[in-house]
This record gives structure tokens, sequence and C-alpha cells, in this order.
């Protein structure tokens, strides 16, 4: 299908070689003398790509620009003049305007321009089904999600907790150390609540820096920074009628900490560069690995912020803490793992979940699972024996024992090469959910993938 182009032009010559030249290409050009008719004519015809003049009568360039942005926001457009000013160009891109062009300008450039533009709209596009595809998804791991697995005393009386505030709107502030299934516990809040059908929305706050994370949050309008190239929601929008889980809150700046107080407190915000205020309706849960109440001693918590947080505290066990329901995660982990269908189930033998339950945990739930997870795929026998186990727990035990005996760049490296393998394992090798997951970029994951010899 051809695209279609807007061309306003009072030049009559300048306006017919551009209608040629573009024509040339394929694309459908609508061209105009003046802006009142090619606003009228865009109001019942709109298209995405217009070449604008900047010095016009009755409406100058900028002056269309506006109406037309107001009748498509998602408007590329394209400022040409002969008489242009670094002023002119600065203006027009803070309206809206993708591009500016000084005339006299060849055939060959105005091609260039026009296809840019065009790339960026399938780009926008793209993005926009991802981003749908990803939402749809992420409403069906909420439908599915891992519910916490456990019989013993600790996990009962954690369930028995949760249970009794689910349906209650107040604060949840969950605390526990890293692996121990905090986030779990936050969808087990949600999804036993009235709020159940509305999103569950997740913000790790410890991956971003205060920038992002504020616009993360809070979202923001178009051109509020460099690269806010349209409005975007935040966190607290989309979780609107929800919850929104705040993971690793203990990570916060103290300015961060103050914005977030005054959501908590009045219920609204603003977006970054913007005036308007907006009201939202969330019910908030938090969680942290930190000490917050050390923390507050140390002046690096506000205290305020802390019991507005905490009005229900939730403490999540460590796994060394609730051993009698080791052998009921391991098997659940290898039964989750053993998905080849050509293949026979694996089973731990009754010494390996000994073992298992021996062992110290110092990673906890996660640390479990990757480590049946390694059993599942390494184990040459149906029967995962004890030796396997010692030996994988072994290896375990000499890494958490030397970690700190590490140099510091080594230790980095070899931390961070873990965490990209098991994030690549988690994502099926989709490098852009992998960079989501890990909060980075995906050009960012491509260069550590690299690094740590994953790309051959």
């Amino acid at each position: 299908m051809s695209k279609k182009i807007y061309v306003v032009e009072d030049n009559d010559t300048m306006r017919l070689g551009i209608v040629e030249t573009l024509n040339r290409e394929g694309y459908v050009v609508l061209s105009f003398d003046n802006g009142p008719e090619a606003i009228e004519s865009f109001t019942k015809n709109p298209s995405d790509v217009a070449v604008l003049d900047l010095k016009m009568e009755p409406l100058n360039g900028i002056q269309v620009l506006e109406k037309l942005k107001e009748l498509n926001s998602n408007l590329e457009v394209l400022i040409i003049s002969a008489y242009g000013t670094v002023q002119d160009a600065v203006k027009a891109m803070q309206l809206g305007a993708s591009d500016f062009l000084t005339k006299p300008f060849s055939p060959e450039e105005l091609r260039v321009r026009i296809k840019k533009l065009l790339e960026k709209i399938e780009n926008n596009k793209r993005i926009e089904t991802l981003l749908e595809q990803n939402q749809l998804l992420s409403e069906e791991i909420g439908e599915k999600y891992n519910k916490l697995i456990g019989q013993s005393e600790k996990v009962n009386s954690l369930l028995n907790l949760i249970n009794q505030v689910a349906s209650n709107d107040s604060t949840c502030l969950i605390q526990g150390e890293s692996g121990t299934g905090k986030e779990l516990v936050a969808r087990e809040l949600h999804y036993g609540s009235s709020r159940k059908n509305q999103p569950f929305v997740k913000v790790n706050c410890g991956a971003l820096n205060d920038n992002l994370l504020e616009s993360e949050l809070f979202g923001h309008e178009k051109g509020a920074f460099t690269g806010a190239v349209k409005r975007k929601k935040g966190r607290f929008e989309l979780a609107h009628k929800g919850t929104l889980f705040l993971d690793e809150i203990g990570d916060i700046s103290q300015a961060m900490q103050v914005k977030l107080l005054r959501v908590l407190q009045e219920g609204e915000f603003e977006r970054v560069g913007g005036e308007e205020t907006i009201d939202v309706d969330v019910r908030i849960v938090a969680a942290t690995n930190k000490n917050l109440e050390k923390m507050i001693y140390e002046d690096k918590f506000r205290e305020d912020l802390f019991y507005r947080l905490s009005i229900i505290p939730i403490t999540v066990p460590p796994l060394r803490e609730r051993k009698d329901d080791i052998p009921l995660l391991a098997n659940y982990f290898l039964n989750k793992y053993s998905t080849n269908p050509n293949a026979s189930k694996k089973m731990f033998e009754e010494d390996s979940l000994k073992i298992l339950e021996a062992y110290s945990w110092p990673g906890n739930i996660r640390e479990l699972q990757n480590i049946v997870e390694r059993l599942s795929v390494i184990s040459p026998n149906e029967i995962i024996s004890a030796d396997l186990v010692n030996n994988q727990l072994n290896r375990n035990s000499n890494f958490h024992d030397n970690f700190d005996k590490l140099p510091l760049e080594e230790a980095v490296f070899s931390f961070e090469k873990n965490l990209i393998s098991q994030a690549m394992k988690k994502c099926d090798g989709v490098k852009n959910r992998a960079a989501k997951m890990l909060g980075i970029s995906t050009s960012v994951l491509y260069y550590k993938l690299e690094k740590f010899g994953f790309m051959k």
C-alpha cells in the first residue's frame, strides 16, 4: 500500500518539484499552497507524514504543524525553509517536528529524509505491537503465576497472614533475603484481593537511576527530555485500580523517597515535564532485602516513608529456616525443567534430597532453582545421584566461600556472567526479553554476550 504524504508549500515551483520527486518514489502526495486548506483536508483524510514550508500565509509552518499535531499526535513532520534559523529549528522540534531541511536541497536529500521518517513510523508501530504482545503475555503470566510452595510451619504462617490481609488495601512491606520469593508473596496479595482482575505492575527500583526511575514511575510528557519522543504513561497510571509492586525499595535515593512519599500520602502526581495532576487508585506493595530500620538510623531512609510502606509488614523466611519444604521445591523444579518429551522424567534418589536439605542455601530458593535446573541438564541418568548433587553443591559452596576473597573485577565479572546466563535461559534465548528482565538495552546485552563469550 502506497504511503500518503501531505505537502504544504506556497511556492508553486518548489511545491511541484517536491511532488514530482515523491511521486517518483511511489508515494501518494496531497499538495496544498496554504495551511487552512491542508488542515481541512487532513481532518477528513489524515496521514502519518507531512512536509511543511516554514514561511507561509495566512498560517506559517509552525501554526500548521500545531493544528495537524492536534489531529494526529503521531504525525512525522519535515519542516523546510529558505530562511531557516537555529531558533526556528528548535521551536519546530519542540512542537513536534521530526526534521528540519534548509532550501535549496536536492531531490536525493529529500528522498533520504522522507525515507527516515517512514522507517521511524514503522519502528514505532513494531514497538507498539511488541508492547501490546508483552502486555498480553504479562496478563497470561499473571493468571498462571507460580504460587508459594511449601508445607512447613513458617510457610503456613506466611500464607495465613497473606490470606488475612490480601483483601485489605493497606500498603504492605515485604522483607526478606534475596531469592526468598518476595515477588511471589506480592502476587499472592494481589490475586487474593478484589483487585485481582486489574493490573499487577512491577518496578525494580534498584535497576534504575533517579531520572529513569522517575520517568518509569510517573511517566513523562513529549519533549520532557532528550529521547522523550512522545507521552509515556508511568507505572502508577498503568497500575490504576490494581497493584503496584515496588521491588528493591531500599535502593531508591532520598530525593526519590520524597517524591514517592507524596504519592502515597496524596494519591496524585505529575508526569515528568507535565503540569496536569493525575489521581490514581493503586495498592502499593513494596519489597526489600535491606534492613530499613538500620537505614533510618543511618539517615539513608526516611522514617515517614518507612511507616507509610510498612502498615502491614510481612517477613519471608529464608530457605534454611524451612528445610521441610526443600524436597517439595526440588521436585517441583525438577518436574518444571524435565520438559523433553522424548526422555524419561528424572528423579532424585533419597540421599540426594537429604543432601539438599542439609545445605545452607545462602542464595535461598533462587539458588535451589538454579541447582536443580543444572542437575536436570547434566545428569546422565534418570536418577539424580547423591554424588552428583554433592559435587554441584560443593561448587556453589566454594563460590560463596570465596566470593569475598576474589578481586573486585573478577567477582563482578563472575557474578554478571552468571546473571546474564540465567536471564537468557529464562527467556529461551530471546534477547529483547532478556534485556528487559535485566533492565538494560538490547545493544548493551549484545555487547555483554560477546564479552562473556556467549556469542560465537
